[in-house]
This record gives C-alpha cells, structure tokens and sequence, in this order.
C-alpha cells in the first residue's frame, strides 16, 4: 500500500524518532511510503527550527533524518502527470497551496495522503477526497493488518 508523506509528518518524525509516527516509518514494512523530492528541501530549509525545538544539534537532527527517510522511496515531481497536478491544484488551492504537490503525489501513485495538518485533512474530506489518513488511522491500520 503507497502512503504519501507530508513535511509535518517528517518534522515530527524527525524531532521524535522514537515516537509513534517514527516507529511507523522506521519499522512499518507493510507500507511503501512515498514523498516528493521536495520533502528533503523542506527538511533542510528548516534545520533551524528543528534545532531550536528540539534543542539538538545539527548532527543529530541528521542523524534522526536519516534514520527516518531510509525507508521513504523520494520520487521527482516529474514523475507527475499534468493532468493529476490540475487536480491537486483546483483541489487545494483554497486550503493549501503548499501542499498541492503531496495530493498530486496520492492521485499519481493511488495512495493515502499521510498528514498531520488538520486544517487540510478538513478540507479535503469536505471536497470529497477520501485519500487521506491520520497518524492514528495508519497505526490502526497496521495493527489490523498485523493481525
């Protein structure tokens, strides 16, 4: 099963790799888990943040990037056909544009938009997007699936 991953889903792996969402993208094997070459951009662009709210240092703020992105395939964003970045684009345009990219991503590869951002997850339920999962529905799903 592909599951698209968002930047605040990465974030927050990253400043907690031993929590919840780190266990699922470190251990999860059940799940393919894509995101946008873009995503490692983010993540480099806000080293800052990171450290500030983890009071880490840059070294291990990468370490924890590492471990968490070795199990995520990073795709181009060329990869994505014209017609699923005009879906993306009219879908989010007045929630998020920022996040056009992860919904262009779960049109192109047929998987779930994994994010944390509550704001969009509202917004693309009430459009009727239904490709979109929370962190507690993907642990629940893994558990059943593991059952």
């Amino acid at each position: 099963m592909n599951i698209i991953i968002d930047a605040n889903i990465v974030f927050s792996a990253v400043l907690n790799a031993d929590g919840q969402i780190g266990d699922l993208l470190i251990n999860s094997n059940m799940f393919t888990f894509i995101a946008p070459n873009f995503l490692r951009h983010e993540i480099h662009s806000h080293y800052d943040k990171l450290m500030k709210l983890s009071q880490l240092p840059l070294s291990s703020i990468q370490e924890a990037e590492y471990h968490v992105c070795r199990t995520i395939a990073f795709m181009s964003e060329n990869t994505v056909l014209p017609l699923n970045w005009r879906f993306a684009v009219n879908l989010v345009s007045d929630i998020d544009v920022k996040d056009t990219v992860y919904v262009a991503f779960a049109k192109q590869f047929g998987g779930l938009l994994w994010t944390g951002d509550k704001r969009l997850i509202r917004g693309l339920l009430g459009k009727g997007f239904r490709k979109v999962i929370t962190t507690d529905a993907l642990f629940a799903l893994r558990e059943s699936l593991n059952k």
